[in-house]
């Protein structure tokens, strides 16, 4: 059946708006009259709505205001990247980083050639934050045991990391600079590692407006200049210190403030070059335990006058797209939806760049009848202001995944749980909405949004998408109101 004629009856309502009925003229139902009254709030004049309320079942619109306008979603477009990377990559997908060598091995145990570290875009390689994924120690451990068990004792090359199965800008060039310096900001590449972010440690000082003392960062990041222009506020102020910077931007600038104390206070950024990271901490790693390298780290530029065979030594796969999925929506993970983003266009258009893998999420959808061509999408994480979708069609959206068995429970699984687990663990517990509500949230300045699954007090299955720009009052207060909503649906 179209989405475009769905049953739907028009109601005129004090507010001066329309909002979409049953069709058997019952009266309003309670999610109808809390949209009413949430967009009529008069302390929230002036914000921009798109809400859409669908009965998976009946494929009924059950409530609507300006479900069809486009607006910034932030983090809920990346239901949209997680969905059509388990439909294109599959479930089972697992992403692979091999290392091999050009040249040959001589008798003395030099490799007169080449150590080649390539990545087909892991996100995960080397992470400290995914648990039962090794570690950069744990990681270079073992590419270490590879080289001693092919007889390796000293490179006559380099360490060179191959980043070149993807292609593009790492980062958007829509993200402020505020953004891409910082870990939830961080470029992708094929070959990335330890999360594409560094932690940066200060030495708290010990009076507000008094400037914080920068420590090494971890890992340690050659080259890295950072201009330090903190300063402390009060002692519960919390982390409000952005780094300045862009992919391959070696000096940045840390601006904002952190609280005063007598400890140390940590805050994340991105590495300004993945690939060539995860060579330096490899070579960087073999001199340390007894693998001489002559030549300094660098990444791969092709050139087919100097391509040679390789040789290989070790391939490492990923968790699979299932479980990177789970953790990209749960813990609303940018650097994930990124890379799957590209494996997305990789696989469906054979160009890992975001401008493929955004016109093959677009493919795919029209292939299973939701139009996203007044859509505009910039990224696959949802980081980007420019980005442009409407409720109706994240809506929409959520119930054909819900109706495909072949990702259906794989999807909700990954959603973050009222009340019990995700980005909505701590909200709205001790509420109807505790545990029947399912959705991704999104959050960026003056933009908030939900979108997922709700189940009423009968069983009935719904899905919704609630999604506002540039609102009148605090962050909190959305929340709290937005919240409140939800808990309608589920009446």
């Amino acid at each position: 059946m179209n989405d475009l004629f769905l049953p739907i009856r028009l109601i005129s309502l004090a507010f001066g708006f329309m909002l979409c009925g049953t069709v058997d003229g019952r009266a309003q139902l309670p999610a109808q009259e809390a949209v009413a009254a949430l967009v009529g709030d008069q302390s929230l004049a002036g914000a921009e709505w798109s809400i859409s309320l669908i009965d998976i079942e009946r494929n009924e619109l059950l409530a609507d205001y300006q479900g069809q306008r486009l607006l910034t979603p932030a983090s809920s477009l990346k239901v949209l990247t997680t969905s059509t990377a388990l439909l294109v990559l599959g479930p089972d997908y697992r992403f692979r980083t091999e290392l091999a060598y050009d040249g040959y091995i001589d008798a003395g145990g030099t490799l007169q050639g080449h150590l080649y570290l390539k990545g087909y875009g892991d996100p995960t390689l080397g992470s400290d934050q995914y648990p039962g994924v090794p570690g950069v120690d744990e990681l270079l451990q073992g590419m270490f045991r590879a080289l001693n068990e092919a007889g390796i004792k000293r490179i006559a090359g380099g360490v060179i990391g191959d980043a070149t199965y993807f292609t593009g800008p790492p980062a958007p060039y829509s993200w402020p600079d505020r953004d891409a310096g910082n870990y939830y900001g961080a470029g992708v590449w094929a070959l990335n590692i330890h999360e594409n972010l560094f932690y940066l440690p200060f030495q708290q000082a010990a009076s507000e407006g008094a400037k914080p003392r920068l420590l090494p960062t971890r890992p340690s990041v050659a080259g890295l200049e950072l201009d330090n222009q903190v300063t402390s506020a009060g002692r519960n102020s919390g982390d409000n210190a952005y780094i300045y910077g862009r992919p391959y931007e070696y000096r940045r600038v840390v601006r904002g403030t952190i609280p005063a104390g007598g400890g140390t206070f940590t805050i994340k950024g991105s590495v300004p070059d993945a690939p060539l990271l995860a060579a330096q901490l490899l070579t960087d790693y073999l001199r340390r335990h007894g693998i001489g390298v002559d030549q300094s780290a660098s990444t791969y530029v092709p050139d087919p006058s100097r391509d040679f065979a390789r040789t290989p030594l070790l391939t490492l796969l990923s968790p699979t797209v299932q479980e990177i999925v789970q953790r990209a929506n749960q813990k609303s993970v940018n650097l994930y939806c990124e890379a799957l983003l590209l494996a997305i266009g990789k696989k469906y258009r054979d160009e890992g760049s975001r401008s493929a893998g955004i016109e093959a999420i677009k493919a795919v959808w029209s292939e299973r009848g939701l139009d996203l061509s007044e859509a505009k999408l910039l990224d696959g994480s949802g980081l980007s202001w420019g980005n442009r979708l409407s409720g109706y069609q994240l809506a929409t959206l959520l119930r054909k995944i819900d109706r495909d068995p072949t990702i259906s429970g794989i999807f909700r699984q990954s959603l973050a749980v009222a009340g019990r687990s995700g980005t909505l663990q701590d909200a709205m517990r001790g509420t109807l909405a505790e545990g029947r509500i399912t959705a991704k949230t999104g959050s960026m300045k003056k933009v908030r949004s939900y979108s997922g699954f709700a189940e009423t007090r009968s069983g009935q299955q719904l899905a919704f998408s609630i999604i506002v720009n540039n609102y009148p009052c605090s962050s909190w207060q959305i929340r709290r109101k937005l919240e409140e909503l939800m808990a309608a649906f589920c009446r």
